[in-house]
């Protein structure tokens, strides 16, 4: 069986080419899932990804794929700021993590430059539009 890598994609993402697009873009969720699997795939590895509204959800997808993932890709979304339990449960997991933020973080509103996510993942991506995605799984692809 591959090596497993898992995406998370946190709440409001399934909005991406509709929501604020000056911000975040006009490429779809659905598109960046489609890259990412088509580049796994090409290296023989198996993505799994979800997104969720719910931090719980989140949670128990990490619990349930995380433990045997070889990595994982997560844009936390507002969950970046105060998911202590989504931080929690990234911190259980022996599998490097990478942070992935469309925009520039640090560029915008203040509360935005704090992430409970950051000590627990092994790097950060931000404000490289979707590609940002794509360089996340380069270097687990790397690592491998």
């Amino acid at each position: 069986m591959p090596a497993t890598i898992a995406v998370v994609h946190g709440p409001n993402l399934n909005m991406l080419g509709q929501r604020e697009p000056e911000i975040y873009g006009h490429t779809t969720l659905a598109a960046i899932d489609a890259a990412l699997t088509s580049r796994a795939e090409a290296a023989g590895l198996r993505l799994v990804s979800l997104q969720s509204n719910h931090e719980g959800v989140l949670v128990d997808f990490l619990q349930g794929e995380g433990w045997s993932a070889a990595g994982v890709i997560i844009n936390p979304g507002a969950l970046t700021h105060y998911g202590l339990s989504l931080r929690d449960a990234l911190a259980a997991l022996r599998a490097p993590i990478i942070e992935v933020h469309l925009s520039n973080v640090y560029r915008r509103e203040p509360f935005r430059h704090t992430s409970v996510i950051a000590p627990v993942a092994t790097g950060q991506i931000t404000g490289l539009g979707w590609r940002g995605y794509l360089l996340a799984l380069e270097w687990l692809i790397a690592q491998l």
